[in-house]
């Protein structure tokens, strides 16, 4: 049996709980974890979901209970994990550019902690000295990933160290007797190149003399997710080969037994999620036809922030014939979601379904507008489970202290 919601249940989905609406289905993000065990089946890895790709409790729960430990980068997601069943072991907390508090806070959770600026390198020396394993964050210096704004290990990124600043990450260690337990490199997302993991390795190898003390080395995530037919992902068993071909050849050469480390988020729920939407008008512009659904960027940003493409199908109506559309928000903002895209015939009405919209969809929501943020529903086998209620007004109101105006 296919794992993969089918439209009918979709349709059903929306009938039952309105639009928008996200739902996911926890079977593929099973699926998705048994396939990446089994690429790295023969490295010595441990893999970290990053959370801030999808936060629901239930969707974390589910995340858990596959054995799967998590990646969090702020406090409050530490303190959602902990929610979620996640015990301190199993937590990465990896900061960027945060008050010393939340790094204070992880410690006395018990979490793993990588820090990425020598300002909170040296604070945390002089609170815990050697007393507490600490990881880096470093940048490499290597621009990867789909475009500039989703790269962050290039000479101009704000996230971690700098790698030519190693002299005064060691001064520092030497300085308060640090235990360095681990280093840390993400170079970006959606990267493809095999060869870019594999130039931080690399890397790693070549700070190896400098940190006696590493447990692990971690390499990140950002493994390519084909959104368009002719994509191709990442080859994750060919990584998982090379993976386990350096760390032998690290233990072989330098008598260092190392773990390997992943933090894979858009990898693991992407593909689980679907975004279900509703038409509200259909508009005749000169040089288009313009589909306004019922949503915007405040519940999909990413068209409009990252110029991703998603996938738009016409579930109502998918034999209708192929016309190109420009499909586009109700928010009071030119929130454009497609442009001159061949869909199914389109009625007012009509749902429109987005594909691999289960990372950084309902997460990056907001409430410009004033407009709700949508229920979320997971599918698990033949069930379904309302996970997230749609926003009422009083959720737009409850946080809000009114005071009564004085005109003078």
């Amino acid at each position: 049996m296919s794992v993969q919601t089918s439209d009918a249940r979709l349709l059903a989905l929306a009938a039952e709980h309105g639009t928008p609406l996200y739902v996911y289905n926890v079977d593929v993000i099973s699926a998705q974890y048994k396939a990446l065990t089994q690429a790295f089946q023969a490295a010595p890895a441990k893999f970290f979901y990053a959370c801030k790709a999808l936060t629901n409790l239930s969707i974390l729960q589910h995340i858990a209970a596959l054995g799967c430990n998590i990646d969090c980068s702020s406090i409050n997601e530490a303190h959602l994990a902990l929610r979620a069943g996640f015990s301190p072991q199993r937590i990465l907390y990896t900061s960027n550019g945060i008050g010393f508090a939340e790094i204070q806070t992880a410690v006395a959770l018990g979490l793993t902690v990588n820090i990425d600026s020598l300002s909170n390198l040296d604070k945390f020396g002089a609170a815990y000295g050697g007393t507490y394993p600490v990881g880096l964050r470093l940048r490499p210096n290597i621009m990867a990933g789909g475009n500039l704004k989703i790269s962050t290990g290039h000479a101009n990124s704000k996230f971690g160290i700098p790698i030519e600043q190693m002299d005064q990450v060691q001064a520092l260690r030497q300085a308060h007797g640090l235990r360095i337990a681990g280093l840390h490199v993400h170079t970006g997302s959606e990267v493809k190149d095999l060869a870019v993991f594999m130039q931080v390795a690399e890397i790693f190898a070549a700070l190896l003399p400098q940190f006696p003390d590493l447990v692990y080395l971690d390499m990140g995530g950002g493994f390519k997710v084909p959104y368009k037919d002719e994509e191709v992902g990442t080859d994750m068993a060919a990584l998982g080969k090379a993976v386990a071909d350096f760390f032998a050849h690290l233990e072989k050469t330098q008598g260092r037994k190392l773990e390997a480390w992943f933090e894979p988020g858009k990898y693991l729920v992407s593909a689980c999620g679907h975004f279900v939407t509703s038409v509200n008008v259909i508009k005749e512009n000169p040089t288009a036809t313009v589909v306004g659904i019922n949503t915007g960027f405040n519940n999909l940003i990413r068209p409009m922030f990252y110029d991703a493409y998603h996938r738009i199908r016409n579930i109502s109506h998918p034999q209708g014939p192929l016309q190109s559309y420009t499909v586009v928000g109700h928010i009071c903002e030119t929130d454009t979601f497609a442009t001159d895209r061949p869909l199914a015939q389109v009625r007012e009405g009509d749902v429109l379904v987005f594909d691999n919209a289960g990372a950084y969809g309902f997460e990056m929501g907001s409430h410009y507008n004033s407009r709700f943020l949508p229920a979320q529903v997971m599918v698990r086998g033949e069930e379904n489970f309302l996970i997230r209620k749609r926003d009422q007004l009083d959720d737009l109101l409850h946080n809000q202290i009114l005071i009564a105006p004085k005109i003078s």
